[in-house]
Parts: structure tokens; sequence; C-alpha cells
């Protein structure tokens, strides 16, 4: 059973300013991930949430196992991304 994408505003409007070539990498990637997120995700250390590795870009997000969703808190460029606020 796959798990349910929900996307946060920050998440959607990173996603909108990308090129459709690497948005559509990205969301290609997401969707592969969802069946099996523990095999895709690795826990970034010294918090709760994870990261996906496509390419030069990286998805932040939070696995509710229980709940069967993955919350995409925000995208970016590795160089980027990490950056607290």
């Amino acid at each position: 059973m796959t798990f349910e994408l929900v996307f946060s505003e920050e998440a959607l409007s990173a996603l909108k300013n990308l090129d459709n070539e690497t948005a559509k990498r990205i969301i290609e990637k997401l969707e592969e991930a969802s069946v099996n997120p523990a095999h895709f995700f690795k826990r970034l250390a010294g918090r709760e949430e994870y990261k996906l590795r496509i390419g030069d870009y990286r998805v932040l997000a939070r696995l509710f196992i229980s709940e069967k969703k993955i919350f995409v808190l925000s995208l970016g460029h590795r160089k980027n991304v990490y950056k607290r606020k």
C-alpha cells in the first residue's frame, strides 16, 4: 500500500519555481518512494526530518508511518535546503 503525499505551502512554492524537467524528476521519485519510504528516505542526524536525494536536490519530509503519510516540508538544491529558518 502506498503512502499519501502531502505538500506544505513552502514545498509547493519551491516545486513551482523549478524548471519542468527537475520538478518532474522530483515528483516521479516521490511517487516511487511512496511505495516503500523506509528504503528511500534517510533520517537526518539530530532532527525529526528525513531526506530524499534526487541528484543535487533534496526533499525534506516527515514520515507518519501509522497514518501512511509523507508530509513534504521543503525541497531544493542541496546547498540551501538544510538551512534552518
